[in-house]
């Protein structure tokens, strides 16, 4: 499996035989494009349509960040795993409001399941006052079965995570990373800003794993399939953010990885990563992605990376009446 690069300085980006290149004042790099499935763009960074065409050819996909860390959009190039068969089930399943709901509950299901499991490492592990919120994630994980629409079934999962993120104060113990209430655009406070740079990072990185399977982003089934975006990949990351995102948040917090010096304040409001900050997350997010577990089922190590792909994989299975989709759970 190829790597992924992460750009934060400015500079150009170019090929030179079957080579990228990245220059900027300071260096010239040369990774070659055999091991490079990605780049992830947070700086000002130049490129032509020949590194465009030089990136399509190799399957590499480019995602932009804008100055404040926030996800502006993918270089997606064109799909080399097309399958018509599968884009048709795909937008059956959709259509269908039964089939479409049935997928629908169980990526909720999947995503209140491992929030508990986040919730009950830290109970068992560091004796924390978290018993109320993992019996109401059983409540709403219940309730959400009994749905009968989407919107019904978002609102669930939304008040669901809302009173998960109530027990982050408890984990970290609050002070100097006190969430009080989720915030997004801007994020009001440094453990925000962490939420929501990480959880940008986990729909990218799904969206890449999606485009090495027959599926199509752009038709999700809790999501809306609409103009504006992809949403499978938003399907499938609330799966795996409380697994990704909140435990690695947690780690770096409580291993004093990330302090407050690595955050700064924006003129017009809002809370963000500093650079040096933006290098320690990207560092860690990396290595958790590499990180490996005993997969239950396979009987060997496979990669968090890997499982996002099987994650694709298995709904591939479901929408074409091979085998039920069951989402992934977290085991500790």
């Amino acid at each position: 499996m190829g790597k992924c690069i992460y750009i934060l300085s400015s500079g150009n980006l170019k090929r030179k035989d079957n080579t990228i290149v990245i220059e900027n004042e300071n260096e010239r790099k040369f990774v070659p494009v055999e091991t490079t499935d990605e780049i992830f763009i947070f700086g000002e960074v130049d490129l032509n349509k020949r590194f465009l065409e030089f990136c399509t050819s190799n399957k590499i996909m480019l995602h932009f960040f804008n100055h404040h860390h926030y996800y502006q959009g993918t270089y997606y190039p064109r799909e080399h795993m097309n399958s018509g068969a599968v884009i048709l089930a795909q937008a059956r399943s959709c259509l269908d409001a039964e089939k479409r709901l049935v997928l629908a509950k169980r990526f909720v299901a999947g995503a209140i399941n491992n929030m508990k499991i986040v919730l009950l490492y830290y109970f068992r592990h560091a004796d924390l006052a978290l018993g109320q919120t993992i019996e109401a994630m059983d409540n709403f994980n219940e309730l959400s079965q009994r749905q009968n629409g989407i919107l019904e079934l978002m609102a669930i999962e939304g008040n669901a995570r809302d009173r998960y993120y109530s027990a982050f104060d408890i984990i970290t113990g609050g002070g100097t990373f006190a969430m009080e209430n989720r915030s997004k655009r801007p994020p009001q406070n440094r453990l925000n800003a962490l939420i929501s740079f990480l959880n940008s990072l986990c729909y990218v990185t799904t969206l890449a794993q999606i485009y090495k399977t027959h599926l199509d982003p752009r038709i999700g089934f809790l999501h809306e399939t609409n103009f504006r975006r992809f949403s499978l990949n938003l399907d499938i990351a609330e799966i795996f953010k409380p697994i990704l995102v909140d435990r690695l948040i947690f780690s770096l917090i409580n291993k004093k990885q990330i302090q407050a010096k690595h955050f700064a304040g924006q003129a017009g409001g809002g809370i963000f990563l500093s650079e040096k900050g933006v290098q320690i997350v990207l560092q860690a997010w990396e290595e958790r992605l590499m990180a490996t577990i005993q997969h239950p089922k396979l009987k060997r190590n496979v990669s968090y990376r890997s499982l996002l792909r099987m994650e694709a994989y298995k709904l591939e299975k479901h929408i074409l009446d091979d085998e039920e989709y069951e989402p992934f759970s977290m085991r500790w």
